[in-house]
């Protein structure tokens, strides 16, 4: 008796998480951008194309995972699995 298991693993490991085109921090400015023009109505609704189109060629100068590091460094958002920036030493 004898059970198969099947697991799936991403093709590319490091490849950052994606729906459609978007990654999920350029998704984040979309659902944003539609909730402000859902909320706001008028001329807002541009938001929807221009909020991901900036944000999407001001994320191009930088490497990947700016904005996780700039959460953590502005102290917004901690790294699950690390220490704290303020820890002296660190044994694994």
């Amino acid at each position: 008796m004898s059970e198969s298991f099947e697991t799936r693993f991403p093709q590319y490991l490091s490849s950052p998480l994606q729906v459609f085109w978007f990654e999920a921090d350029e998704l984040a400015i979309v659902l944003i951008a539609f909730m402000i023009g859902s909320i706001f109505k008028g001329w807002f609704w541009l938001l929807l194309i221009i909020g991901p189109f900036f944000y999407t060629r001001y994320k191009l100068k930088y490497p990947r995972g700016f904005l996780k590091h700039s959460l953590f460094l502005s102290g917004l958002k901690d790294f699950e699995g690390y220490p704290t920036r303020f820890q002296k030493e660190f044994l694994e």
